[in-house]
Formats: structure tokens, C-alpha cells, sequence
């Protein structure tokens, strides 16, 4: 059940809204918001967010940080995401590669890929053509 919408939860919200499907560090999310929210306001409403299913949390490669992408909780469910190890952009497959994806693995593997949890990490034509 979604908590009540306080001022720091709509701050952190109207942020996250604006880095739809960015992965960003708590850290980062608490840097930006530094002169309107308390980083432990920061840290507890992730926290709900994700329980919320609004925000995925996925371990940072390589590292022990963790890193939040914010979905709203709608558009992510059914997407599969492509993630650049560069820049950091998230962004989704495309529906019809995602789905054929998806089928293939089921086919040949007996096994159910759950899609709005699934990150392919690679490097995007941005960070490739640089």
C-alpha cells in the first residue's frame, strides 16, 4: 500500500520522475536533493518505493553499491532493458526483439523470463561511436 505523499516523498518523486529509467546510486539521488531532503529521508523513501514496486534495486557491477531505477510501476513490467555500461543509461528493448527474446529462452530453455526485472548490459551506439 503506497505511503502517504509527504513533501520530501513528492520532492524525491517529481526527481526520480525526471530520470525515468536512469540508474542512479542512493548516493546521487541524495547529492541532488541535498538542500531539500535529508539523506535518511532519502534512503527510507527508496526503500518504500521499492517494496512499492516503483523503483527496481540492482547491484552496481563490479561494486557493492547499489543502483535504483525508477519505473513509476507501470511502463517497466513488460519491458525487457538495455543498460550501458558507460554512461548508464536504461532504456527498453524494443517490444516485438523483446517478446521474440523471451520466447526463445521458454522454448529452449523450459525457462520464464521475468521481463520488468531483466537488465542486458552492454554499451550503447552513444558511448560506442565516441
Amino acid at each position: 500500500m503506497p505511503k502517504y505523499m509527504t513533501k520530501q516523498r513528492k520532492l524525491l518523486t517529481d526527481y526520480l520522475t525526471q530520470h525515468i529509467d536512469e540508474n542512479l546510486s542512493a548516493g546521487q539521488i541524495a547529492q541532488a536533493l541535498s538542500d531539500t531532503i535529508s539523506k535518511s529521508a532519502v534512503y527510507r523513501n527508496l526503500s518504500d518505493m521499492e517494496a512499492e514496486g516503483k523503483l527496481h534495486r540492482v547491484a552496481a557491477g563490479g561494486s557493492r553499491e547499489v543502483i535504483y531505477r525508477y519505473s513509476g510501476g507501470t511502463t517497466c513490467s513488460q519491458s525487457l532493458h538495455l543498460s550501458c555500461k558507460k554512461c548508464g543509461k536504461t532504456m527498453h528493448m524494443q517490444k516485438q526483439l523483446a517478446d521474440s527474446l523471451v520466447d526463445k529462452v521458454a522454448e529452449s530453455n523450459d525457462f520464464a523470463i521475468d521481463k520488468g526485472e531483466t537488465v542486458i548490459y552492454g554499451i550503447c551506439a552513444g558511448c560506442q561511436n565516441k
